[in-house]
């Protein structure tokens, strides 16, 4: 029996690969015998590098940058340099992600050191760059990431503009003749979210709180995005703050979709990059998972994408999840019923991911 086991991460409990090891071992308990194929993923934001490294031989890269406070942070990426076209990943949690904020600043907060990765991996001979969108602690719409590819942004003055969201409002105008060209094969974004640069459902008001953004914050941070696509849109530089990935990272999708990147779902790439499309269809049984399996799980989320795609090709999945909430047709598991309380169940998630993968394996070897 050919198993696939390609979860998502538990947020703030397990890993992708920590889940997915957990669950395997799981099963192997039961069913030793059977073929299972660990595969990983991400939807393009934190987790994006480790489960693309997870499932072939690239090459493991550091480049110090500057963080989204300043202070300097060594970031990692990835580069496959084994064909002809030799291909970067890029994470924003690396360089530019809130975890690495001293503590919270939605105005002064910047994607500089987003930038500065993509110009290394261009410069380590990559003829492509993808880049995991996510955890972003900035509303800066990719100012700090494409002044560090070279563009300059000017106040009325002359002057620099000031780093992060705060610069924005008084940006001017913007040269683009320093601006680094894409790579041959160009730039893709990786998100996992729709929402628009400005606006009710744009990136400050959507996620600007989490950043650190209180409710008088969000009618300026969206003032100073405005300022800023008019600048870009003055320079030549054309994206639609409507479009696909525009809000993603604070704006960061804009600003990088305006230098002429394209976007794509973080969760449909990351299925491409780590093979679990061409695995898929040789499965006998797909396992999945995240943290919370409800209703939001079909809306461009990793897990509602694998379950759509195994269900038109015919192979079975099943669901494990911390918790799993409202009504659904798919075969699903709960950590939070096996461990009797969703607090058991996120104080040792390994142990009852491992029980969990052995309960599947007992369900599926009586046909349920």
């Amino acid at each position: 029996m050919r198993v696939l086991i390609a979860p998502d991460s538990f947020k703030g409990t397990a890993t992708a690969i920590e889940v997915a090891e957990a669950l395997a071992a799981g099963w192997k308990a039961v069913r030793d015998n059977d073929d299972i194929v660990v595969l990983p993923q991400a939807d393009g934001g934190e987790g994006t590098l480790s489960a693309v490294a997870a499932s072939a031989p690239w090459q493991w890269r550091r480049t110090v940058v500057d963080g989204p406070d300043g202070r300097t942070v060594s970031a990692r990426w990835l580069l496959d340099s084994s064909g002809r076209h030799p291909r970067a990943v890029v994470e924003l949690a690396e360089s530019s992600g809130i975890a690495l904020m001293a503590r919270l600043d939605p105005w002064r907060a910047d994607s500089r050191g987003l930038g500065q990765l993509i110009d290394a991996a261009i410069r380590a001979g990559a003829r492509s760059v993808q880049v995991g969108l996510g955890g972003s602690a900035s509303t800066d719409g990719g100012a700090g990431a494409l002044m560090a590819l070279g563009l300059n942004a000017f106040d009325r003055r002359g002057h620099p503009i000031d780093a992060g969201a705060a610069g924005l409002r008084g940006v001017d105008r913007v040269e683009v003749d320093g601006l680094v060209p894409l790579p041959p094969g160009g730039v893709e974004i990786l998100v996992d979210t729709a929402a628009p640069l400005t606006g009710p459902h744009g990136a400050a008001a959507v996620f600007g709180p989490q950043k650190g953004a209180v409710p008088a914050d969000i009618a300026l941070l969206d003032d100073g995005l405005l300022r800023w696509s008019g600048a870009l849109r003055a320079a030549g530089l054309h994206a639609d703050p409507d479009g696909p990935g525009a809000g993603a990272a604070g704006g960061a999708g804009f600003g990088l979709l305006a230098w002429g990147a394209t976007a794509a779902s973080g969760s449909e790439r990351m299925a491409t990059i780590t093979g679990l499309d061409d695995r898929l269809p040789q499965a006998d049984l797909l396992i999945t998972g995240e943290g919370r399996f409800d209703g939001t799980s079909w809306m461009g989320k990793l897990v509602g994408h694998l379950l759509t795609t195994a269900d038109r090709i015919g192979v079975p999945a099943v669901v494990v999840a911390g918790q799993v909430t409202g009504e659904t047709d798919v075969s699903t598991l709960s950590l939070t019923e096996l461990a009797g309380s969703t607090e058991a169940a996120m104080t040792d998630p390994r142990r009852w991911l491992h029980a969990a993968g052995s309960a599947v394996a007992r369900r599926f070897a009586r046909g349920q």
